[in-house]
């Protein structure tokens, strides 16, 4: 056996025993769960499936014209041995050692984009009967905000379904912006719109909301969009509004975050600095290559400026984190619909692939070891630890102190939170 070969397996043996005995530790209610301390989410999402082998499990390299299946790019060493990564992640490599790549995340949605997308934020597939949270509104739900006069989950990036609160109604939502030099729409008065004209409004809405609570009284869907109307009012004032203003960070902190997506992740942390407990920050929005991540046919000549934008700013912002004394209270999730084959496809580029691919965990107080799980040497096949998508979630969950196997209610009906799924438990010291 060589020296990587044993350093897996022995790694494999640790985990297995940890599992062991965590569900040998039992009390009246059944096995013992591990509890993290981590306070905040940073979750960041690549939009369009973050091929798995030119990123965190670098494998051969291939050769698209000669259709040779492989990594694009060549691997390179990092802080943890035994565990390399793309030659474009040269900022996280020596950071791995508060980083896990969770390299065995599978999945059996059909490999679409829609639905992969939904899979990967609500740990669900889609249903006819249940409008499924997303991990951000259960967070938000479990936890709320960490302060007074912040929401507790802000999404920087576009809204759609998959992303809200489903069956926990609209108090578990987001506030959400697409731009980080304006800040949420909604949020700041209108032009022409004086205190004086806004007190007037305000005095309006507040007889409309007085007859509405009257003759709608206990209706549960008018509660809940009372009780969003009145977040929104609490969260229009100018002291939370500053929590946007970027300007009040040093040049030198901002340059070195990049650009328009490094900027949102400086903005999450800023947002979880003020007590937001949950923050999505997209990273598919400047699309470098055409694509995104999406990198079918010409669209993967560019893929390394993706990967570098992320390289940047994810090495930048645990930086940022730990010079705070922060980044063992914030979980930083980085997520993706599905991977990417070895193979090329007829343009160069690569298909999807959810039967084995990436996510990535780093800080929030976990035992980090740099890789968790092993594939086959063309990252195709799971060889050890697999990672279902509930799994991964559960891990999340266990790490802010989150019981995965409890139940939330769709009116009268239990859902647990995760679909059955089981923290990784070697991750928790």
């Amino acid at each position: 056996m060589n020296e990587l070969n044993r350093r897996h397996w022995m790694g494999a043996a640790a985990a297995a025993a940890t599992s062991l005995s965590l569900t040998r530790t039992t009390d009246a209610s059944g096995p013992v769960m591990p509890r993290g301390k981590a306070k905040h989410v940073i979750s960041i999402w690549l939009g369009g499936g973050m091929g798995q082998i030119d990123t965190f499990d670098p494998k051969r390299v291939g050769d698209p014209k000669a259709k040779k299946p492989g990594s694009l790019y060549k691997s390179i060493d990092t802080a943890v041995a035994g565990v390399s990564v793309c030659e474009h992640l040269s900022q996280l490599a020596p950071r791995m050692d508060r980083v896990t790549a969770v390299r065995t995340v599978h999945h059996d949605v059909i490999d679409e984009h829609a639905a992969a997308t939904n899979r990967m934020h609500t740990g669900r597939i889609v249903t006819g009967t249940v409008t499924y949270p997303s991990l951000g509104s259960v967070i938000a739900n479990q936890l709320d905000a960490a302060a007074e006069g912040v929401p507790p989950y802000v999404l920087i990036g576009y809204p759609n379904v998959t992303r809200g609160p489903g069956f926990l109604g609209a108090q578990s939502g987001y506030l959400y912006l697409t731009d980080t030099r304006r800040g949420p729409a909604g949020l700041s008065l209108p032009h022409g719109v004086d205190a004086d004209r806004q007190s007037t409004r305000e005095k309006l809405l507040a007889q409309t909301r007085l007859s509405a609570s009257k003759r709608f009284a206990g209706d549960e869907k008018m509660a809940d969009y009372d009780s969003a109307l009145e977040q929104s009012l609490r969260l229009s004032g100018p002291e939370f509004n500053r929590v946007f203003q970027l300007d009040r960070e040093p040049d030198d902190l901002r340059n070195q975050f990049g650009g328009e997506f490094g900027q949102r992740c400086l903005l999450a942390r800023r947002l979880i600095q003020r007590g937001v407990r949950f923050v999505e920050v997209s990273h598919n929005l400047n699309f470098l290559n055409g694509t995104g991540w999406d990198v079918h046919n010409d669209g993967i000549q560019k893929q390394h400026q993706l990967i570098s934008e992320l390289d940047i700013a994810m090495a930048t912002l645990i930086d940022d984190l730990q010079s705070k004394s922060m980044l063992d209270d914030t979980l930083i999730v980085v997520t993706t619909e599905f991977g990417r084959p070895a193979g090329f496809d007829s343009g160069g580029g690569r298909g999807h692939q959810g039967k084995t691919f990436t996510c990535v965990l780093a800080g929030g107080g976990l035992n980090h070891v740099g890789a968790y799980g092993v594939t086959d040497e063309l990252s195709q096949s799971i060889v050890e630890s697999p990672v279902s998508v509930p799994d991964f979630f559960a891990t999340i969950h266990a790490a802010l102190g989150i019981d995965p196997g409890k139940s939330l209610y769709d009116g009268d009906r239990p859902v647990p939170i995760t679909d059955r799924g089981a923290p990784i438990a070697s991750l928790f010291t």
